[in-house]
């Protein structure tokens, strides 16, 4: 599992430790059944602390992506079936981290909409299942 945080990025860690981890999941990257480093762990190989990972893996089981499961640790529970008002709420949510993050590294609405475009491209050529209707 190859997670970043940009200690200099607007956005707070636990919330680009929350998103990279849902998008992982959503892609098909972290599987159902996958096991997530313990809290300390993830904390010591990011240089975070533990408070901060621990806040991401809460707001990862709210939304029932990962389930805690005591000494067994956090497992990844699947993305969730979603109704039509969360799914734009997650995407949205989405959107805003990658806008903050593209605005913070300079880059425009253009680039920023040539990356999503790249990285549809990339999830359909690594054969990466999307959603019925999806065009990459």
């Amino acid at each position: 599992m190859h997670i970043h945080v940009d200690l200099s990025s607007p956005l707070p860690p636990y919330e680009q430790l929350r998103a990279q981890i849902h998008a992982m999941v959503a892609s098909g990257t972290l599987r159902e059944g996958a096991r997530l480093p313990p809290i300390r762990q993830l904390a010591n190989d990011l240089g975070l602390a533990s408070n901060t990972v621990g806040r991401a893996y809460h707001e990862l089981e709210r939304d029932g992506i990962v389930q805690t499961r005591g000494r067994h640790g956090t497992v990844v529970t699947g993305a969730p079936q979603l109704d039509a008002p969360a799914r734009r709420r997650i995407l949205d949510d989405a959107a805003r981290t990658f806008a903050h993050e593209a605005a913070h590294h300079g880059a425009g609405l253009d680039d920023a909409v040539a990356a999503l475009r790249r990285a549809f491209d990339h999830l359909h050529d690594a054969g990466t299942a999307l959603p019925e209707g999806t065009n990459p």
